[in-house]
């Protein structure tokens, strides 16, 4: 009734080659003063976990480590501080060449308040 495909040959298939996507040259950010390396597309969460790093901020109340939770930008647990700009979710904001991105310590508004 059915008839047996004939099995196709084995190909080493990565998410990459599934959506055809050709990256560029891998360029350098910083965290906290550490180089890290980043792709073309990545957002700044994607990198940071790319590096190890899984968590970047820390709670208001308890100081607790929080990093990305939902990857989808409604959570705010993945809050960093972009280029001196605080509470930016790191899910969301395209991983660019010469970042300067710090770890968020409670609601990241310290330096704005020392203003």
């Amino acid at each position: 009734m059915f008839r047996r495909l004939t099995p196709r040959p084995a190909r080493h298939r990565t998410p990459q080659s599934l959506v055809d996507a050709r990256t560029g040259p891998a360029f350098v950010l910083t965290f906290d003063g550490r180089p890290v390396d980043a792709l073309p597309g990545q957002s700044l969460a994607a990198a940071l976990w790319g590096a190890g790093i899984t968590a970047w901020r820390t709670t208001r109340v308890g100081g607790r480590p929080r990093g990305a939770f939902c990857g989808i930008g409604q959570c705010f647990d993945c809050l960093v501080t972009v280029n001196g700009e605080p509470n930016r979710r790191a899910c969301l904001v395209p991983a660019t060449p010469g970042d300067v991105v710090t770890r968020q310590e409670g609601h990241g508004r310290d330096a704005l308040d020392r203003s």
